[in-house]
């Protein structure tokens, strides 16, 4: 895996569009967008394994990306995605397995560096907080109408 950094315009262009970071404002963004790393991940890595601990959250920003639940292809993933969120916020197993199906561009949040980022800024904290209840509601309405 390669490092190297585009501008900060893409990275928060690519945040600016995740559900999870709607209401944050452009300077919120390049606050997420610097505690991340860029990697150029070849096809066929593994970025994430279902089961696993999560540590790492990945915002794909070139390629695609197949998303595999019990060895089984559920979706294909496109610039704009992040994935393995939930590994940024608790200790649980991943959910599913990710792997790089062309050569990607990601952006990598740690969950030390992001929480560091959160405990420096409670807005964010606030914010992400608001966004993580309203797709608990929307997967609540989607599952139970």
């Amino acid at each position: 895996m390669v490092s190297r950094m585009p501008s900060k315009r893409v990275y928060v262009d690519h945040l600016r569009a995740i559900d999870l970071f709607a209401g944050f404002s452009r300077k919120e963004l390049e606050i997420v967008a610097s505690a991340g790393q860029h990697l150029s991940v070849p096809a066929g890595t593994t970025l994430i394994t279902q089961n696993d601990p999560g540590y790492d959250a990945y915002i794909l920003l070139a390629g695609e990306i197949q998303v595999k639940r019990n060895g089984r292809t559920v979706r294909t993933e496109q610039p704009g995605a992040i994935l393995g969120e939930l590994a940024l916020l608790d200790h649980g197993p991943r959910t599913a397995t990710a792997v790089c199906a062309t050569d990607c561009d990601i952006l990598v949040l740690s969950r030390g560096a992001f929480r560091g980022t959160l405990d420096r800024s409670p807005a964010l904290t606030h914010k992400l907080m608001a966004a993580l209840a309203a797709r608990v509601r929307e997967l609540d309405n989607h599952a139970y109408g």
